[in-house]
Parts: C-alpha cells; sequence; structure tokens
C-alpha cells in the first residue's frame, strides 16, 4: 500500500504530541511510590512530589532513605507528618504536628525565618543530633533554604513532644496547642519518631505560601 507525503506527516506530528504528553519517567516513579505508600487519601501528589524532588536534590546530604513530610495546607485537627520509608516504599509514621503560636490558630498561615517570631519556617531541612534540652529528648534541624529556614539552627527550631499536640487537647479547644515554632509531635510516639529519622535525613514542611513558591531554590529545580 503506498502511503503518501501526507500520511508520513500526520504521522510524525502525532508522534511529537504523544511524546509531549508522556509523563517524565520520574514523576512516573514518584506517582507510584505514592500509591505504593497509600499516601493518596493522606497527601496530596502535588505535595508529596515536592517533597520526593526535593530530596533527590539534597546533593548526597541524606544520610537515610526516610522522607517527613509536614502538609501545613491541612489543619492541626489532622493528622499532618507523614513519615515515609523509601527503600521500603511504605508509609511509616502519620500524627498530629504542632506550628508556630504566630503562625496562626488551626492552620498555619504566617511563616518566618526570623528569631523570636515565633512562627514555623517552611522548606527543606536535614535532620542533625539528638538532644536532651527543655521538652525532654528532641531532635535539631538544620534548615537547607537561605532566607526561608537557614535559621533553623539559631532559633532552636527542634522536634519534640508535648502535652498539647494531642487529641484530648483537640476536644478542648477545638485545635492543637502551638509551639514557639517547633514542630512540636504527640508525647507518646516523639522519642520513637525521633529516633528513626535522626542524623541526617530529609525534613520538608510546606503550605501553600507564594513567598516560598517564588523564593525556594529547590522548588526552581523541580
Amino acid at each position: 500500500m503506498k502511503i503518501s507525503g501526507k500520511t508520513y506527516i500526520m504521522v510524525f506530528i502525532f508522534a511529537i504530541i504523544s511524546l509531549s504528553h508522556k509523563p517524565a519517567t520520574q514523576d512516573i516513579d514518584i506517582h507510584q511510590l505514592w500509591i505504593e505508600c497509600r499516601l493518596d487519601h493522606e497527601i496530596s501528589f502535588k505535595v508529596f512530589s515536592i517533597a520526593i524532588s526535593g530530596y533527590h536534590n539534597m546533593n548526597n546530604l541524606n544520610k537515610k532513605s526516610i522522607v517527613s513530610i509536614i502538609d501545613f495546607s491541612k489543619p492541626s485537627t489532622e493528622k499532618r507528618l507523614f513519615v515515609v520509608d523509601l527503600e521500603n516504599r511504605k508509609l511509616i509514621y502519620k500524627c498530629f504536628v504542632a506550628h508556630g503560636k504566630n503562625s496562626g490558630e488551626n492552620y498555619a498561615k504566617s511563616f518566618s525565618n526570623q528569631p523570636e517570631s515565633l512562627k514555623s519556617s517552611l522548606g527543606f531541612f536535614l535532620t542533625a543530633e539528638t538532644f536532651s534540652g527543655d521538652h525532654g529528648y528532641s531532635l535539631r534541624l538544620d534548615g537547607l533554604e537561605k532566607g526561608i529556614n537557614n535559621n533553623a539552627r539559631v532559633r532552636e527550631i527542634v522536634i519534640h513532644g508535648a502535652d498539647y499536640v494531642s487529641e484530648g487537647f483537640i476536644k478542648k479547644y477545638g485545635r492543637l496547642g502551638r509551639s514557639w515554632g517547633c514542630p512540636a509531635l504527640p508525647v507518646e510516639i516523639s522519642n520513637e519518631i525521633i529516633d528513626k529519622i535522626s542524623g541526617g535525613s530529609c525534613l520538608f514542611v510546606y503550605a501553600d505560601d507564594s513567598y516560598y513558591k517564588e523564593n525556594s531554590v529547590f522548588l526552581s529545580r523541580k
């Protein structure tokens, strides 16, 4: 059968269109991971994709195949910390997490990198060493984004347990209690999570924040 030049052109155009709509291999892998971890009803693929892409862009700073995601687009009355084991492709922890006192009431809406702001910071962090402080067993964080969270250590923004992070507090006050900027966890599980993620794992704190979107180096690499 003879094929006309016009047919060749149509086939070529169709091939180009098909290729342009084909998802990147990395996006397909991330989507599969999101499904396997059963996060489709827990956290949006958009947020998960940013977290995993950032993990891969951390220039081998990660010493653990673990990513922790805090989704501050959710209210404090919902569980919004998710710890994912990338090697075994599963969600290993899901729990409540508090935001800073001056970031908002039930929702965290305002963020800062400034000392004494009592606000949460967004972006990518690397977990560091553990220590015993005013709030008991705690985990130091190093912010990786200049102007966004790089003052985390100076501000003493750490992960620790707090009794105001509980279902009982929510029932009484309609929201979680708030920290001075630290991502505080439920007391009964904080030590276990800290041990699991300490010593060089990725923590990503997300919110639908225009300043972060415009200034994050990690998002510009996405």
